[in-house]
């Protein structure tokens, strides 16, 4: 992936707002569409980022969290990456299944598949890659589907 935005991240909930907001200006300087941005990107990168930082890295304060983007009128694409041992994405459960409703785990990875055109984890499943495309090139994507 080409790399035209990165951040290093102290592993604190408190730096998620800012990171993102500054994410969001880049993909707006580069005329992405807005409509995508406020939603799909601002939450599916939270989510990555939270997730990060609570489960991947277990809340530990010498732990960093990295995200890389490469942002184009037509898409982002944004990577972020923990320092923990990371986890097996298949294991977790859809958390609309009656089953799992009641269970904490699981929303967060839902919700970003969900705002989100193409998610991808890494093998060691401590790196998420996740691709949003604009307006009418998402459209075109999830009508051909």
């Amino acid at each position: 992936m080409k790399v035209d935005y990165s951040v290093e991240l102290p592993n604190d909930l408190r730096a998620i707002s800012r990171a993102v907001q500054q994410l969001v200006n880049r993909c707006r300087e580069a005329g992405f569409d807005d409509d995508r941005l406020r939603l799909n990107l601002r939450v599916g990168v939270t989510e990555a980022l939270a997730n990060a930082m609570l489960y991947g890295n277990g809340r530990d304060p010498a732990k960093r969290v990295r995200v890389e983007a490469n942002v184009s009128a037509d898409e982002v694409t944004v990577r972020v990456t923990d320092e923990g041992c990371g986890f097996d994405p298949q294991t977790v459960g859809d958390p609309t299944l009656p089953g799992n409703r009641s269970r904490p785990c699981g929303r967060g990875i839902f919700l970003i598949r969900k705002l989100m055109d193409r998610v991808e984890f890494n093998e060691r499943g401590n790196s998420i890659t996740m691709v949003l495309l604009a307006g009418s090139r998402a459209n075109r994507s999830r009508a051909s589907q």
